[in-house]
């Protein structure tokens, strides 16, 4: 069977290669442009269109698939060389470009969606940041046949996990890169073999939507709860990741524990350090910070940060 393939990060990636492994036939891969990246800015490939070319897969990287949009030259392109793919049908994972239906009819069965979350909570770009954020108990992956509507086409399988109180964004992704892979595996293996799960409407209710982490939302404001300030740390590690400012130092925080142990200080007082961390008065509750990060250093333990800085119980961080 040859399963065309549309992804972009290292989330589609690792079923792109799956699905390699697995032994089916590969014609053709669109991802996104080449990107500057790292301190040269050097232009990168994706790590899908890396994973294409290791396998000398023909790769496709339009700016977009709109014929009426802004680059029909480029959207023609890539379509006619979709339809010489003769794909029997695309896996489309974190791409990053929106199909248009006349894309989606391009394969025989069309095209099958990983999505990283318990569909229709968290539509959208976000599903895995905002789980997190949200405080959700489980997620887990939805595999979705697509339609031109944002992540509502109807329901193929569906697998779930919980979300741990040690799960940041990055070990999470790791987690649902691997079971997306899995699944979308053994649903292609279903497809060729005659026998592939009817597809089931998403519900009508529960309906959310995972808007794109903005840089903005990482700094902290101290006047949230330590239960919320917990997970946001946790939901945007490791990218953009939370900051603050103390005394015009700049520091990422990369991990935190929450208490809801009472005090009378003002959201964003430093309340002691100890070897445990560094403990802040927040509007509800006390977060230990245990691991951060200053301009131009490492990542490091939050005491051993603070003692470089000098750090001072009763000083305060600065509050968005």
């Amino acid at each position: 069977m040859r399963v065309m393939f549309a992804g972009t990060p290292e989330f589609a990636a690792q079923a792109l290669a799956t699905i390699i492994d697995a032994g089916f036939d590969v014609p053709l891969v669109l991802t996104q442009p080449d990107r500057p990246s790292g301190r040269g800015m050097k232009l990168t490939p994706s790590a899908v269109k890396q994973i294409a070319l290791q396998h000398n897969i023909p790769v496709a990287q339009p700016i977009s698939l709109r014929l009426n949009g802004k680059h029909p030259e480029q959207a023609n392109e890539a379509r006619a060389q979709m339809v010489a793919a003769k794909a029997d049908v695309m896996v489309v994972a974190a791409y990053g470009l929106i199909l248009p239906q006349d894309v989606l009819n391009v394969p025989k069965h069309g095209c099958i969606n990983i999505h990283a979350s318990l569909l229709p909570r968290w539509r959208g770009a976000a599903p895995i940041h905002r789980a997190i954020e949200a405080g959700d108990a489980r997620t887990g992956i939805t595999l979705m046949q697509m339609d031109a509507g944002l992540d509502t086409g109807d329901m193929l399988a569906v697998e779930s996990m919980p979300i741990l109180p040690t799960h940041t964004t990055a070990l999470l992704h790791d987690e649902l890169a691997h079971m997306g892979a899995r699944m979308v595996v053994n649903y292609l293996q279903q497809l060729q073999a005659g026998h592939a799960p009817k597809p089931v409407p998403q519900p009508t209710d529960g309906i959310t939507y995972a808007e794109k982490i903005s840089k903005a939302e990482s700094k902290i404001d101290w006047h949230q709860s330590a239960e919320v300030l917990a997970r946001k740390i946790r939901a945007l590690n490791p990218a953009p990741a939370c900051v603050s400012e103390w005394q015009q130092h700049p520091l990422k925080i990369w991990a935190a524990q929450a208490s809801q142990t009472m005090h009378t200080s003002e959201a964003g007082t430093i309340l002691a350090i100890d070897q445990s961390g560094v403990h802040v008065a927040c509007g509800q509750g006390i977060l230990c910070i245990t691991e951060m990060q200053k301009a131009g250093g490492k990542r490091n333990s939050a005491t051993q940060v603070a003692d470089s800085l000098k750090m001072a119980a009763q000083s305060q961080f600065t509050t968005a």
